[in-house]
């Protein structure tokens, strides 16, 4: 079974796995914040990973890089792509605790596919504003290497069904993709489409699994508010998220699910450092030469 580790601060909890560094549990007063699974068993649906190298998918696990072609192993078949990297398989170790942080790191390749050798840890820091994450990589090999991270966790606004969760994100343009395998096909306009939450409302029926772009910063920092109307004292309550501008790309899944499997249990809300098939595309994929590092951080937090 692998060690898990629990934090309490500011009236909140977080129970992080080391398995992937996977946040399994994050509460405020009780309440869910993301949608927690089950420990000591698999991790249903990447919920709460840390993925790197490479966010979302690598089409037929394919890609160039300096000129060599490389073959990741591909572990979404269905869509016949590699799906999330290759730390979520890993036990990563721990480096320092205490009641409310703890740093653990991981080393990734060389392995098939990924010649390449890189040093990550993730950081949980928590207190009365909620849970930040930083992860850093830094590339320990000779040779430079491609890069991508983004955390998976599934929000939670409420009690109420997704469906009448109150989002709000601002994101000029959305990635469209292939509706068989979710692989890019070109930016489009928000504006006036079904994927415009630049002003927040309900998700309603509405099924997303897209990237976002064209982001607003504010202060150096992009927000995301999921609100549950049914909420509880004062006002909707609900959970927000922030992350800094390392993460150019937001990942948006309602977690549609085919019968007789839960539906839309939360929304999957990833910042990215780059946008799926990346690793193909070279569209703000990370260069990290020997030596280099580079660090995005995110945060969760009670609305």
């Amino acid at each position: 079974m692998s060690a898990e580790y629990t934090l309490t601060a500011g009236g909140y909890t977080a129970v992080v796995a080391a398995r992937a560094a996977a946040l399994r549990v994050l509460q405020f007063e009780g309440r869910d914040l993301v949608v927690p699974f089950p420990e000591g068993g698999p991790i249903p649906d990447y919920r709460g990973i840390i993925a790197a190298p490479w966010p979302n998918r690598i089409a037929d696990g394919k890609y160039s890089f300096d000129g060599v072609e490389h073959q990741v192993p591909v572990n979404e078949p269905e869509r016949e792509t590699a799906l999330h990297g290759l730390a979520f398989v890993l036990d990563w170790a721990l480096l320092e605790s205490d009641a409310a942080s703890l740093t653990l790191t991981c080393t990734v390749g060389p392995s098939e596919g990924y010649p390449f050798v890189l040093e990550l840890s993730a950081r949980y820091e928590l207190d009365g504003e909620g849970l930040r994450t930083t992860v850093n990589a830094r590339n320990v090999a000779d040779v430079a290497a491609p890069y991508g991270v983004c955390p998976h966790p599934y929000l939670v606004a409420g009690p109420s069904p997704l469906d009448e969760w109150v989002l709000e994100f601002a994101a000029d343009s959305f990635l469209e993709v292939t509706p068989d395998r979710l692989l890019p096909v070109g930016l489009a306009p928000t504006e006036g489409h079904a994927f415009d939450f630049r002003t927040a409302r309900a998700i309603g029926s509405t099924e997303i699994d897209h990237a976002f772009t064209d982001l607003s910063f504010d202060g150096g920092l992009a927000r995301l508010s999921l609100r549950d109307p049914a909420g509880t004292g004062v006002g909707m309550s609900g959970v927000g998220m922030s992350w800094d501008e390392s993460c150019k790309w937001l990942q948006i899944h309602t977690a549609d699910k085919p019968d007789p499997l839960p539906n839309r249990l939360g929304l999957a809300a990833e910042p990215m450092t780059c946008p799926p098939d990346a690793f193909n595309s070279g569209t703000d994929l990370v260069r990290l030469e020997p030596g280099a590092e580079h660090t995005a951080s995110w945060s969760i937090y009670a609305l």
